[in-house]
């Protein structure tokens, strides 16, 4: 899916098919064995992947996920959309992502140490603040971010805290890059309604998805005043026609507790297969890869999709859409503020001098909105969707910076 989005926008641009060849390989791969004793002594054993797609723009930059799907074409394919998002927001940074194929619900706390300290030491040699930056991915947080740095530093010898982003504020962490991806998606949305003369208030919404992106995102859409109709996690979903109470639904889950188990009046449990067939304003796929597919394109009925989840959306079903005369917002650009947020984080780290947030909000929205006027002026020009324009912006960047650098040896 990642190499045929590069092959359509190649088209488009009548970009160098030496290039192109060069850009749709990843720089380097690391398959890791992780052995980890088990809390009851027996030895399970893991594998572990690190990516690096592109480095040619600085560093490589992208998450680290832990889940039982993590596969090493997951891991290439996520590791290519980072190179896209940091280009796109024009950061000096590459393309790069990493993972664990574990189910982490499954391991103690003690048992996640000993698989994110192990999986450390595995990936140590190509990680660092000047080769690979780490961040928070699906089921990985703040603590899992402190392991490494503290793995990675305790094997340098002196504290590292710029190896990765998404720490705790304690050891090097920024305010606002927990909110980061929520916020940044809640600042293009906004400027895609002025764009549309649309009232964002008035809007309705509904969100797949209801871990970090997804949370956040409902969470600030409901204070802005717009209304939430659905939400969805990997039990299910919950849905009012006169909207939810986004502030009631996080207490719970933040509880640990899954929305099919959530009971109120005039709240009604819908399946994930019926998810994307409600009537909506705005639909955000803030779960996984591959949720908006040719098969269930057709029965989505919506004026924009935000894409909150990297890849939600197939390019058989992004024709469909765009003949229905939807706004999609790509995932390069939509969820580009945790990212954007992060190389403030390690820009910080580096300059040991730290921002406060309302800094860090107010460069994320300059930063995330001159990417959407950008995208948004070349959609126009040249009539395409918004992401082919996101993609023309990107890709032509990393292009240029192949060209000026060229190929060794």
């Amino acid at each position: 899916m990642a190499q045929k989005q590069i092959d359509i926008v190649s088209e488009i641009m009548g970009l160098d098919s030496n290039i192109r060849r060069y850009l749709k390989r990843v720089e380097r791969s690391l398959i890791v064995s992780i052995p980890i004793m088990m809390d009851d002594g027996k030895l399970q054993i893991f594998e572990g992947y690190r990516v690096h797609h592109c480095t040619v723009r600085g560093p490589g930059k992208g998450g680290i996920r832990y889940s039982p799907e993590v596969n090493l074409d997951e891991v290439k394919a996520l590791a290519t959309w980072m190179t896209w998002k940091c280009s796109l927001l024009n950061l000096p940074l590459g393309g790069a992502k990493g993972g664990v194929c574990v189910d982490p619900r499954k391991l103690s706390k003690n048992e996640l140490e000993r698989l994110t300290r192990r999986y450390t030491s595995e990936i140590i040699n190509i990680i660092g603040p000047d080769i690979d930056i780490p961040a928070p991915d699906v089921n990985t947080n703040a603590q899992v971010m402190a392991w490494i740095m503290d793995t990675y530093s305790m094997n340098k010898g002196r504290p590292v805290p710029g190896v990765v982003t998404g720490k705790p504020i304690e050891i090097g962490g920024s305010v606002g890059r927990e909110s980061a991806t929520g916020r940044g998606m809640f600042y293009v949305l906004e400027a895609l309604c002025n764009k549309l003369n649309y009232d964002l208030k008035s809007m309705n919404i509904i969100i797949q998805g209801f871990g970090n992106v997804g949370g956040w995102i409902a969470d600030i859409l409901y204070t802005y005043g717009s209304k939430i109709l659905a939400v969805s996690d990997i039990t299910g979903g919950i849905y009012s026609e006169n909207g939810l109470d986004i502030k009631e639904l996080l207490e719970w889950r933040n509880q640990g507790k899954f929305l099919r188990d959530f009971q109120k009046t005039n709240y009604k449990h819908i399946g994930n297969d019926e998810f994307f067939s409600i009537k909506c304003d705005v639909l955000i796929p803030a779960a996984l890869e591959n949720q908006i597919t040719k098969v269930n394109a057709d029965q989505i009925n919506c004026k924009i999709v935000l894409e909150g989840a990297n890849g939600p959306t197939t390019p058989e079903a992004d024709k469909i859409l765009h003949s229905k005369s939807i706004y999609v917002v790509p995932d390069i650009l939509a969820n580009a503020g945790g990212v954007c947020v992060s190389y403030f984080e390690y820009i910080q780290d580096i300059h040991s001098y730290f921002w406060d947030l309302d800094r860090v909000n107010k460069e994320l929205k300059k930063i995330i909105v001159n990417a959407f006027e950008n995208v948004f002026t070349i959609s126009k020009e040249k009539n395409l969707p918004l992401r082919e324009a996101a993609y023309i912006i990107a890709l032509s960047r990393v292009a240029k910076a192949v060209e000026f650098r060229g190929f060794f040896p």
